[in-house]
Order: C-alpha cells, then sequence, then structure tokens
C-alpha cells in the first residue's frame, strides 16, 4: 500500500508564491492602464469609478490630451487599500 503525505501550509504558500509571480509578470506587460482597462480590471462602470473613488486625491491619475492614465502599480496599490476602507455591509 502506498501512503502520500502532503504539508498543506506548504502547498498554500508555493501557490501563493507562484500566484504572486504570475501577476508580477502580467503586470509588467502593461506600464499604465487607460480608462478602458481601468474599467475591465476592477469590472466597475466609469460612472461608478467616479462616484467611489477617482476623485481622491490619492489616486494616481495622468490626464494626456483627452485620456486619463493610470500607472499600473500605483493603481493597484491604491485599489487595495480603498477596498479595505469600505464599510462591510
Amino acid at each position: 500500500m502506498l501512503s502520500i503525505s502532503v504539508d498543506e501550509k506548504e502547498i498554500k504558500k508555493l501557490l501563493k508564491e507562484k500566484v504572486a509571480e504570475i501577476l508580477k509578470e502580467a503586470d509588467a506587460e502593461y506600464i499604465f492602464w487607460d480608462a478602458s482597462e481601468l474599467k475591465r480590471r476592477t469590472c466597475m462602470s466609469w460612472n461608478f469609478i467616479q462616484d467611489q473613488f477617482f476623485f481622491d486625491p490619492r489616486f494616481p491619475k495622468r490626464k494626456v490630451g483627452s485620456k486619463w492614465y493610470f500607472p499600473v502599480r500605483e493603481t493597484r496599490e491604491f485599489l487595495e487599500e480603498w477596498l479595505t476602507e469600505q464599510p462591510a455591509i
């Protein structure tokens, strides 16, 4: 009979590391997002984004011509922090 023992903590640690690595690689593809990518990444409409956090002075954004651009790393950090600040319903 064959018996296999698995350390669940180690498996979870390895999975988290791999996911973080994949996310880092995916983010490396983009330096900034435009408004369409921001909507896609957050699964939010433009109106909802404007109502919720667009005008927050901490939200990183740059307007170039008539288009808004959002630096990926800073925007992701802001969104993670913003979400933790939202009251649980």
